[in-house]
């Protein structure tokens, strides 16, 4: 853990979750203590940086249309798994939802705790590594357990539902791309798949040459022409201009990273209609993962997304509520790929609000905080510090992204298997956990309030 000097009191975790084995605490890292949530981000609080203020009057004008609705029941949230079947149990176990019995991914049982919580996966389970079909019968066993799970879409999930449903259905100007859209992180899910399942590898005999399947996979020169105008009903000029030379570096390195894999072209076809059958197929083994995602889910006042919102997607939530966005979602997800990934909805799973982002102003908040809505909680943002607060254009986000996976540790300097959890209480206060931190932080939005003469 990181070295942080505090002038808050530390305050015992066990109040707040059940107990569990020191040794068990040491092997995963956890902090042992907890502290009220530093709001600049740090835990000395003689001073405050410019961030604070702006997270007080944020809290504030979240509140003035009344208190908080806390969930019925805690929630359980975790974010980014990335692929990192290890990193969600050890953040289960970090949570006290389950216990280990073994050194098997599918040997753990839920707590009585877990059986009292809703579990909320806040998406991009796919990528990076170490194992995409690990994680994802890790998660199945978890529903199958009797969890209550919620799945929520990521973008980089959502990219290799679009990417295979665009491999089989009529190419053109719209949808060409976007399987090779996905690059080099598609490439050891399809090595996964290609060792793991004999028939795409029987399958490589009735493909044609290896010219043919990447012509199958890669946008032409006709889409270069084409995709600038058509994508103009959707797209800002710089956007389409980003895209444009996203998708050339891309399609020109997409044999190079398909030999980097272990694959030629012609395997990584078979490989990717294997996938596309086990994860688009009704039938098959993985469909249930993209049949049950959401968009979005709000429990009280808070709203649970990947990536954050806008003032489209604020106007109808307060309108017409969660369930309408979920119906658009399912919905447009099924049809033009391109259309629905550079849309509204997609933007919950995408957006940074960046410039090329569909924007977030005072209207969508306020339009957020007359749904009852008080805190969006996101993944998205790695963090290498626990969760952070922030306030986003008015908005109180929680950024929950903890950097799970050990693809992105080692490639940013953390040591360690990601171990972390964002838990909500009925009672009303929010727990963040996260190894990279030394001390679980404690969120109580009534006692900030009390704290600066701002409580109703």
């Amino acid at each position: 853990m990181g070295q942080h000097s505090t002038m808050m009191t530390d305050m015992p975790l066990t109040p707040l979750l059940p107990p569990m084995a020191q040794e068990d605490v040491a092997d995963l890292g956890l902090p042992q203590s907890c502290i009220p949530w530093p709001l600049d981000g740090r835990t000395d609080a003689g001073s405050l940086d410019a961030s604070a203020p702006d997270l007080i009057s944020s809290l504030a004008r979240a509140t003035e249309g009344g208190p908080w609705e806390w969930p019925q029941k805690p929630v359980i949230f975790i974010s980014d798994p990335h692929a990192d079947a290890e990193s969600l149990l050890r953040s289960l176990v970090a949570a006290r939802a389950i216990v280990r019995e073994g050194g098997g991914l599918g040997d753990f049982t839920l707590t009585p705790f877990g059986r009292s919580c809703q579990i909320i996966i806040g998406g991009d389970c796919l990528d990076k590594g170490p194992s995409n079909l690990d994680l994802l019968d890790s998660l199945a066993l978890l529903v199958k357990s009797g969890a209550d799970v919620v799945l929520l879409a990521g973008n980089h999930d959502l990219r290799l539902y679009l990417g295979l449903e665009a491999l089989t259905v009529r190419r053109g100007s719209l949808n060409a791309h976007m399987f090779v859209r996905m690059g080099k992180k598609v490439m050891p899910l399809l090595k996964e798949v290609f060792d793991r399942y004999p028939e795409a590898n029987a399958a490589t005999a009735d493909l044609p040459d290896e010219q043919t399947c990447l012509e199958l996979m890669v946008p032409g020169r006709k889409w270069t022409r084409q995709f600038p105008k058509a994508a103009a009903r959707y797209m800002n000029a710089a956007a389409i201009a980003k895209e444009m030379q996203r998708l050339k570096k891309k399609t020109e390195k997409f044999a190079v990273h398909a030999a980097e894999s272990g694959l030629t072209i012609r395997q990584l076809y078979a490989a990717a209609l294997k996938c596309r059958e086990l994860f688009i197929d009704p039938s098959g083994r993985y469909a249930w993962f993209f049949r049950s995602m959401k968009a979005v889910h709000q429990s009280g006042s808070f709203l649970f997304v990947h990536a954050g919102i806008d003032d489209q997607m604020a106007a109808q939530i307060s309108s017409k509520g969660v369930a309408h966005v979920n119906r658009r979602f399912r919905k447009e997800s099924r049809k033009d790929p391109f259309v629905f990934y550079s849309g509204t909805v997609a933007n919950l799973m995408r957006t940074k609000y960046r410039d090329v982002d569909h924007p977030l102003t005072e209207t969508g908040v306020d339009d957020l905080h007359l749904a009852g809505i008080r805190l969006l909680v996101q993944g998205h943002v790695n963090q290498h510090d626990g969760q952070q607060l922030k306030s986003k254009h008015g908005l109180l986000h929680l950024e929950a992204d903890v950097t799970l996976d050990r693809h992105s540790r080692r490639s940013e300097g953390l040591e360690g298997i990601g171990t972390g959890a964002t838990i909500i209480y009925p009672h009303g206060s929010i727990l963040g956990i996260s190894r990279d931190y030394p001390h679980a932080k404690l969120f109580t939005p009534e006692r900030i309030l009390q704290q600066h003469g701002l409580a109703q």
